[in-house]
Order: C-alpha cells, then structure tokens, then sequence
C-alpha cells in the first residue's frame, strides 16, 4: 500500500485487485497512536517474526506476530487471532496504529469489548442462546442479557491459536474445537489465513469443516479509528456502506425477522456521511443499541469471491479503509458500550464511539431464522470465507 494509492469504489478493476488479495515526508510531530513515517519494519517487508506477549494464568505462552508489507505493519496475538496492531500511513505518509487494542495481554483476559478478536464459532448474538438443528435442541452459553454472543463465554476470543508463517507476509492460525465446545456441536477444524497483500491490504480467508451437522459464523472484531488509536472519535469519519435494507432488533439486539429498507432511516449510508449525522436523531432502533449496532444487508448478498461492502473516510488524516466480503451481511457497530473504564495502547481511555466495527457475517440469529441465509455446515462440506480490508489516503 502506497500513501498516494486511489481506489475507485466499485470498479471492476478495484474489485478485481480486492479478490485477488492482491515519498513518505517526515511528521515535524507524532499524533496519538502515530509513528513517524518510514518505519523500519514496514519500509522492509520481510518474514514474519514473533515475540512473547505474556503468560495466562496457566502458564501458556502468547506470542505476537509481526506482519509488514506494503507500508502496512499488523500485529497478531496467538491469543484470540487478536489484531493488536495496524498500522498504516495517512496523506502525508505519517504512520499510525488505526486499531484500538491493549499494550499487554492482562487486558484482553478480562475485559469484554473482543478487540481485533477472531470471533467463533458463531458471531453476534443468538436468541436465548438456543438453537435447533435436525430436531435435536442445543443450548449455549448466555453472557449477553439473555443472549449468547460471539460463541458465549468463553468463545475463540479466548483461545490460544496455532500459529505459523505463510508465505511472505502471512500467518495461518489453526485451532480444533471439540464437540460440545461453549454447546455447540461437532468437532469443528478451522483455519484463518492473514495475508498482508502487496498494496499493503489485511485479507482474512476463513475455511473450518466438521463432523457433525453444526452452525457456523466465523468474523473479526477489529474496532477502526483512522487518526489513530487514542486520538478522540470517529463521529466525523465518512462511512458508505453498500445495503438498501437492514434488519431491525428487539430490545435485547436480536432481529425481528424483518429486512427493513434504510430509505428515509438514520440507517441510510448508501451516500457516504459522518457517522454522526443521525446517531442522536431519536430513532427508536437506535435506542436499543444507544447507536448503531445493526447487521445491514448487503446488496451484493453471497458471493464467491470479495466484493465491495463499505467504505470509511477520516477527512482529516485522509485515510480510506475499503471493505470486500464473500459475506451477506455486515455488522456496524459503533463503539456505543465504550465507556472510558479502559486505557488503550497509548494509554488513553476509550470513551463511547472512539472507535468502530465493521464486522462482515452471516446475519444474527440466523439458526432461528430459517428465512435467513442459512449458517449450517455439514460433514463433508466446507465452510469458506473471505474479507479483505484495503487502504487507501485521499
């Protein structure tokens, strides 16, 4: 990734670079988050290396992973699949971590806000934490009111991954959940590739096959700030997100069932505007979620390869993150539950909307939800899925 890169949304060209996964000026100061341009790291590319990162009480060693290409540099815990880092460079080639995470790993054992995590075995929230799958009922792990969220408790958040160099600048993360893991059923085998492209793009290939009629919905958590970590909110970034309808929640975040159009709604982004224009309009979904926390229903719907879901903009650092999903839907949330009680990398509180997620998914609830693309994967099948996120500067 170069600082001058343009990518025209929507192209055939841009999305064709998306599916393939295929002058920095010295800063006179550093903002929150912000390196000087030229890194070492990112400015030579190289091997993967890793680190120790800590110790969990058990004693289990976590490493960090260290990933640079294209002047973007990643870090990767083995801990949770957790992007610890990203850094990228905004118009005037200065780099910044655009991630909201932890310096240490004490954190992320604790707290609840699933920072850069690799989120499974199924993302979002299913209804009372129940599902039946061929007559047979399943009960799961409740830890959100009366919900179960991210793959309940104790989900792949907080699993340590295997974790091995792939390539040049790429890791592959494997991990084997039992049967009967947080409730879920079948011995599940799953795989995540990170590969930094050479335009310095983070693309995130999913593949997991089971033993058992299970259900399935692999996505990250990373929450975005493109003037970097620490440096206040994200209410003036521009956000276009590529979804005529979205699905409405009761007040415990679980859909309705209806695929409601954002037409006239707070809930329109098909233009792109600052996430803030209509987050205080008094819209009784976003009461629910005290913002946004909704999955929008992508008009591309599946599709075999990534293809253009949303784009964000920080007019003031000029950064551009494009997302491209195989994936239906997309989750935006918008850091509502952030409330200042943790200090992030730079040692700055995280307050509401310093940050934001743009999880790509099946929809929630969708083992509930017949009506809805279906998230049930049997032996002999295999699941896939791709999001690539690319940067740009404007």
């Amino acid at each position: 990734m170069t600082p001058d890169r343009r990518t025209v949304l929507g192209s055939a060209a841009s999305l064709a670079a998306l599916a393939a996964g295929a002058a920095h000026a010295p800063a006179a100061s550093a903002a929150p988050g912000t390196a000087s341009a030229g890194h070492e790291a990112g400015e030579r590319g190289g091997e993967p290396r890793s680190e120790s990162f800590g110790r969990l009480p058990d004693g289990t060693q976590v490493q960090r992973w260290t990933l640079s290409r294209g002047g973007t540099r990643l870090a990767v815990l083995s801990y949770g699949g957790i992007v610890q880092s990203l850094e990228v460079p905004d118009r005037r080639g200065r780099t910044a971590n655009v991630s909201l995470g932890f310096d240490a790993l004490d954190p992320y054992l604790t707290a609840t806000t699933y920072f850069g995590a690799l989120i499974g075995r199924y993302g979002n929230r299913i209804a009372g934490g129940r599902f039946t799958l061929d007559g047979r009922d399943y009960q799961l792990p409740v830890n959100d009111g009366p919900n179960s969220l991210h793959g309940g408790d104790a989900g792949f958040d907080k699993r340590v991954w295997e974790v091995t160099p792939s390539g040049r600048a790429g890791l592959t993360l494997r991990r084997v959940s039992p049967d009967g893991e947080m409730g879920y059923p079948g011995t599940l085998d799953v795989r995540v590739d990170y590969t930094l492209t050479a335009d310095g793009d983070l693309r995130l290939d999913y593949t997991a096959t089971t033993d058992a009629p299970t259900v399935v919905n692999l996505t990250n958590h990373t929450y975005f700030n493109l003037a970097g970590e620490g440096s206040g909110g994200i209410l003036d970034h521009r956000l276009e997100i590529a979804a005529s309808r979205y699905t409405p929640v009761d007040d415990t975040l679980i859909p309705t069932g209806e695929l409601a159009a954002v037409s006239g709604t707070p809930f329109d982004f098909r233009r792109a505007k600052p996430v803030g224009e209509d987050i205080r309009r008094g819209h009784p979904q976003l009461h629910h979620g005290q913002g946004f926390d909704h999955n929008f229903v992508l008009d591309k719907g599946i599709t075999a390869g990534p293809r253009h879901a949303a784009t964000l903009y920080d007019p003031a650092s000029g950064r551009v993150l494009e997302v491209a999903t195989t994936e239906p839907g997309l989750q935006f949330y918008s850091g509502n539950f952030l409330d200042g009680s943790l200090n992030g990398t730079t040692g700055r509180a995280y307050r509401q909307s310093d940050g934001l997620c743009l999880e790509t998914q099946h929809f929630p609830d969708s083992p509930n939800r017949p009506d809805f693309p279906s998230t049930v994967l049997r032996p002999g099948q295999t699941y896939r899925s791709t999001t690539v996120y690319a940067f740009a500067t404007r």
